[in-house]
């Protein structure tokens, strides 16, 4: 097999949660180059993927076609002569590049009227009983006709490498801002899905207030996308740590947050792809769950802690509370996790 190309999902946490399965290809097929085409916003979690080759990013756009921009690529591609392509995501878009490539081999779920498009498929699984999104990934691999039992050990659990540059420029910005790299926690308040996933703010501040009271020295960096600068904002003016909060939301790339998420003691977040991108660094963090299911999408470390309430009303996987007191996050107290931090340091 000469040449693999993987079309990535489009979201970070399933973007790290594709790599065990780059790992066991590449254990299959060691000679093989894998390339990763991807959006924008995940090709960073593919270059901190020792398995891959090359990136090749896209200015792909949610919800559209883009059909020139997919012909354009896939004549690029074509010229690559690739083997085989596990097409992740499950739209009929996806789809269409590694098809107009001349690709023999595309892999993927059956989904989206792909007929003929993804020629090696595999049935999605039910909704009910829903795979964890590392094992979903990972069953792919067996399409390609070597035995699934040549997986790598710990295959379902993620791992990441910080790029040497990107943790260069988060040492700068540090020192920059005078603050100490052996003392930061990072907050992760943000979260795409919506609200239902997002811990309040208030809570957020009270966690930072009781962290620095426990040691002067602490240093809480507030991590996000821009989006997520106005609720990092909120949780700076709770605090009143003046010189102790740092809102970087937005700041960083997402390279520079992985590599400052190495750096830290500690994660504090909701359910998100920076959850992911901790886990598979090994970093020590309290994951909060509200209205969705750990069991479907945990971060995968024995240095994680998730907190979820497990209400009767949960996991409902609504963007909104259908109930309108969102329980499952405002009973999730600063004090409890403060504590599970606690045990991860001790």
């Amino acid at each position: 097999m000469h040449g693999i190309l993987i079309i990535a999902p489009n979201w970070i946490g399933d973007a790290v949660m594709t790599q065990p399965l780059l790992a066991n290809i590449k254990e299959q097929y060691p000679e093989s180059n894998i390339d990763v085409l991807a959006s924008n916003w995940v090709a960073p979690i593919y270059r901190a993927c020792s398995e891959v080759h090359e990136v090749i990013e896209a200015k792909f756009e949610h919800k559209q076609l883009q059909w020139d921009l997919r012909k354009q690529l896939a004549k690029k591609l074509a010229v690559k002569k690739y083997q085989a392509c596990f097409v992740l995501p499950n739209s009929f878009k996806s789809a269409l590049i590694p098809w107009l490539a001349n690709i023999p081999f595309r892999i993927g779920y059956r989904g989206e009227l792909r007929f003929g498009l993804i020629n090696l498929p595999l049935d999605n699984p039910s909704k009910i009983n829903r795979p964890p999104m590392v094992e979903h990934y990972l069953a792919l691999s067996q399409l390609l006709g070597k035995d699934q039992a040549l997986a790598i050990s710990n295959s379902l659990t993620p791992k990441l490498n910080v790029s040497p540059i990107a943790n260069q420029s988060v040492q700068a910005k540090l020192q920059s801002a005078q603050i100490d790299p052996a003392n930061i926690y990072v907050m992760c308040p943000g979260a795409e899905y919506g609200p239902t996933k997002r811990w309040p703010t208030s809570h957020f501040g009270e966690l930072a207030q009781r962290l620095i009271s426990s040691n002067p020295n602490n240093q809480i960096i507030l991590l996000g996308s821009k989006g997520d600068h106005a609720l990092a904002q909120e949780i700076h003016s709770q605090a009143k740590q003046d010189g102790h909060i740092h809102n970087w939301c937005g700041n960083t790339s997402l390279d520079e947050a992985i590599a400052l998420i190495g750096t830290s003691k500690a994660v504090i977040s909701n359910d998100s792809g920076l959850m992911h991108i901790a886990a598979a660094l090994k970093t020590p963090q309290v994951a909060i769950f509200g209205s969705s299911d750990p069991a479907h999408t945990p971060p995968l470390s024995e240095k994680a802690k998730v907190i979820w309430l497990n209400l009767p009303c949960s996991p409902c996987h609504k963007r909104e509370c259908p109930l309108g007191h969102l329980n499952c996050l405002n009973d999730i107290l600063p004090e409890q996790v403060f504590a599970t931090l606690n045990t991860l340091q001790s």
